[in-house]
């Protein structure tokens, strides 16, 4: 499985209109389901005069972790389309709201679940996507004499140093592409001395 996901860059918006009623959209970034939630209790109460504030979000790069909600439209012409253009695009760690202001004009079912793909489509379009990685951390601790070769492994590129204790024992914490970790470790179990830690 590959650690590389697609995600939006920050907030945008979007807008579409059928028949007098108003789809107004928002794609957000996020990282979790918590957060996800906390943002779309934020756009229902800021747009409580709305007749449905309707949701769906993709959390993690396996996108595994997803939830929709119609907010009172009839079941699946709202959530379920939304969460399909999250799958077009293929993004993850994303929640996009649809907010419908009624015009007085019904759409019936099949009206609905255009109105709201449309809308979610077009705050995604308006954003910027990205591709990102999810990250690994790798523990260790190495006597000090170890420090130059581990100080080698290091430098090479996509590595971060999280924390580093330098004393007689030396530890320290990396962060790396989540497909790239094992091969650190590898490099690094090479070197005299060093310990892994959980």
């Amino acid at each position: 499985m590959s650690d590389t996901f697609y995600t939006l860059e920050s907030p945008s918006e979007g807008l579409y209109k059928e028949k007098m009623s108003k789809f107004i959209s928002f794609a957000v970034p996020v990282t979790s389901a918590v957060e996800a939630k906390a943002v779309v209790a934020r756009y229902q109460k800021e747009y409580f005069d709305a007749r449905h504030v309707c949701w769906a979000y993709m959390i993690g790069a396996a996108r595994t972790e997803f939830l929709s909600n119609d907010n009172g439209e009839p079941s699946g012409t709202a959530g379920k389309p939304i969460l399909g253009q999250i799958n077009s695009f293929n993004l993850t760690n994303v929640v996009i709201i649809v907010v419908r202001y009624f015009g007085g004009i019904k759409l019936g079912t099949s009206g609905l679940i255009v109105a709201y793909r449309e809308a979610a489509r077009e705050a995604i379009q308006a954003g910027t996507i990205i591709e990102c990685h999810e990250m690994a951390e790798v523990s260790f601790t190495f006597p000090y004499l170890s420090m130059n070769d581990v100080m080698r492994v290091v430098k090479d590129t996509g590595v971060k140093i999280v924390e580093q204790t330098f004393d007689n024992s030396c530890a320290m914490i990396l962060s790396i592409r989540a497909d790239h970790r094992e091969g650190l470790a590898n490099r690094l179990a090479d070197i005299d001395g060093v310990t892994f830690r959980d």
